[in-house]
C-alpha cells in the first residue's frame, strides 16, 4: 500500500462527494447571480440571510455528518444491522433538528430588523429567510441519507440528484424571480420559492431510492428489528454530532458574523463581500468533500483497528490538499479582477470584490489544511480537542483581530478577511499537529507490539 495508492482511493471516493457539494453550492450561485440580476440591494438582503442561517444550516450538516461515521465504523465491522439501526436513529435524530432549526428561524426573523443594516435590505430579507429557513427540513433529511449512502460509499445517488437539482433551480427561478410562464415576479422571495421546492424533490427521489433500490435491500429488510428509537445510539450519534457542528458552526460562523459586520460598514461592502465570500466557498465545499471521503475511509479503517492503513489515508489526503490548496490560491489571484463580474457589473462592488478574492487566494492552503485535518481527526473519533482548537483560532483571535484592523484601524472590508487569514492559518496548525501527534503515537505503539 503506497501514498498515491491511497490518495486515488480516496479520490475515486470523493469525486460523486465532490460534485455533490459543489452542486449544492452552485444552487446558492444561482441564487446569487439571478438575484444579483434584480440589483445590489437584492443581493445585500440574500447576503444578509445567508449570514444569518448560516450558523444554525451547518449545525444541523454536522449532526448528520454523525451519520456516515457511524455507519461507516459498522461497515468496516461488517456489521449490516448496526448499518441499519444507525440509519434509521441518524435519520430521526436529523428531523428532529431540522425541525427546531426552522421554528427557531422563524421565530427568530425579525432580528434581521436589529443587526444595524439598510433597512431596505433588511425588509426584502424577512420573507426570503422565512422561506429558505423551511427548506432547511427537507434539505438537511436529504443530506442525512446521503450521509447514508456515504458512509456505505455509495456516493454516486446522491451525486446525479445534487446535479439534477441545479437546472431545475435554474428554471424555477426562472419563473419566480422574474415572473415567466404567467407566474408573477416575485424577485428574492421567488428564490426562495424555487430553493424550497428543488429541496423537498430531492430528498422525496433519495427517499424512495433508499427504501426501494437493491444496494440498500439488506439494510432495509431488518427495519422491523433495527428500526427502533433507542436513547444509547441518540447518545453514540451525538458524541460525534455535537462537537463536529460545533466545529463547522465555528467556523461557518465566523464568515456569517464577519457578512453582517461587514455589512454595518454599506451595501456596497456587503455586496462585494458576499461575492468573494461565494467563491471562497466553491473551493472549500470541494476539498470539504475530499475531507469527508478521508474521513469515511479513516472511520472504516478505525472499526477494524487498522491504524497503519489510517497513517497511509492521512498523510496521503494531507499532499491532495496542500496540492489543492495551491492551485485554488493561484486561480484566485490571476482571476481576481474577472472572477466577481459574474455576479455583479456594479463598478464599486466588482473593485473590492476583487480586493477580497486576493485576500481569500492568500488563506487557500490553511483551508485546505484544515479541512482535511478536521476530517481525519472525525474518522478516528477525535472531536473533542479539536473544537477547543478551532474555538481558539477562530473566536478568541481571527474575529478579534479582523473587528480590530476593521473598526480600530479602519480598514472596512479588508480588515475582517485578514482576520480569516489569521484564524485559518493557527487552524490549520493546530489540526495538522493534532493527526500527526495521534496517528505517528498510534502506529508506533503496533510497531512495537
Amino acid at each position: 500500500m503506497t501514498l498515491t495508492t491511497q490518495g486515488n482511493k480516496t479520490l475515486n471516493l470523493a469525486y460523486p462527494i465532490i460534485f455533490g457539494e459543489l452542486a449544492q453550492i452552485a444552487l446558492g450561485l444561482i441564487d446569487t447571480a439571478m438575484v444579483g440580476a434584480v440589483s445590489y440591494k437584492h443581493l445585500a438582503a440574500a447576503a444578509l440571510v445567508g449570514s444569518v442561517m448560516t450558523i444554525p444550516f451547518v449545525m444541523g450538516v454536522g449532526i448528520t455528518i454523525a451519520v456516515s461515521q457511524l455507519v461507516s465504523q459498522a461497515n468496516g465491522q461488517r456489521d449490516s444491522q448496526l448499518v441499519s439501526h444507525y440509519l434509521f436513529n441518524g435519520f430521526c435524530l436529523s428531523a428532529i433538528a431540522a425541525l427546531l432549526i426552522s421554528l427557531g428561524l422563524e421565530l427568530g426573523k425579525d432580528v434581521l430588523f436589529h443587526l444595524n443594516q439598510d433597512p431596505e435590505v433588511a425588509m426584502l430579507a424577512v420573507p426570503y429567510l422565512r422561506l429558505v429557513g423551511w427548506s432547511i427540513i427537507p434539505m438537511l433529511l436529504f443530506i442525512a441519507l446521503k450521509q447514508f449512502a456515504d458512509g456505505l460509499e455509495y456516493t454516486k445517488t446522491a451525486m446525479i440528484l445534487s446535479l439534477i437539482a441545479m437546472p431545475l433551480n435554474f428554471f424555477l427561478n426562472w419563473v419566480f424571480i422574474f415572473g415567466n410562464l404567467g407566474f408573477p415576479r416575485m424577485e428574492l422571495v421567488g428564490a426562495g420559492w424555487g430553493t424550497f421546492i428543488t429541496r423537498t424533490i430531492i430528498f422525496l427521489i433519495l427517499g424512495l431510492v433508499v427504501l426501494r433500490h437493491s444496494t440498500f435491500k439488506r439494510y432495509v429488510a431488518v427495519r422491523k428489528k433495527q428500526w427502533v428509537f433507542r436513547w444509547k445510539t441518540m447518545k453514540e450519534l451525538l458524541h460525534i454530532g455535537v462537537p463536529t457542528s460545533m466545529q463547522i458552526s465555528m467556523e461557518a460562523g465566523a464568515f456569517a458574523v464577519s457578512g453582517i459586520l461587514v455589512g454595518t460598514i454599506g451595501a456596497v461592502e456587503q455586496a462585494a463581500h458576499q461575492i468573494a465570500l461565494t467563491l471562497a466557498s466553491v473551493t472549500f465545499m470541494a476539498m470539504l468533500g475530499f475531507s469527508q471521503a478521508a474521513s469515511i475511509r479513516t472511520s472504516n479503517a478505525f472499526g477494524r483497528k487498522n491504524w497503519p492503513l489510517i497513517s497511509l489515508i492521512s498523510r496521503s489526503a494531507m499532499i491532495v490538499a496542500l496540492g489543492y490548496g495551491i492551485i485554488c490560491a493561484l486561480v484566485f489571484i490571476l482571476l481576481k479582477n474577472q472572477l466577481p463580474y459574474i455576479f455583479n457589473d456594479n463598478l464599486e462592488v466588482v473593485t473590492l470584490s476583487a480586493l477580497l478574492l486576493l485576500y481569500a487566494g492568500i488563506f487557500q492552503i490553511s483551508d485546505s489544511i484544515q479541512a482535511i485535518s478536521a476530517g481525519l481527526l472525525r474518522g478516528i473519533k477525535d472531536v473533542r480537542v479539536p473544537t477547543i482548537f478551532i474555538f481558539i483560532a477562530y473566536w478568541v483571535v481571527g474575529i478579534p483581530i479582523g473587528c480590530l484592523l476593521a473598526f480600530t484601524f479602519e480598514m472596512g472590508a479588508v480588515g475582517i478577511w485578514t482576520g480569516f487569514i489569521v484564524g485559518l492559518t493557527l487552524s490549520a496548525i493546530f489540526l495538522y499537529l493534532r493527526v500527526k501527534k495521534l496517528t505517528s503515537s498510534k502506529r508506533s505503539t503496533i510497531s512495537s507490539t
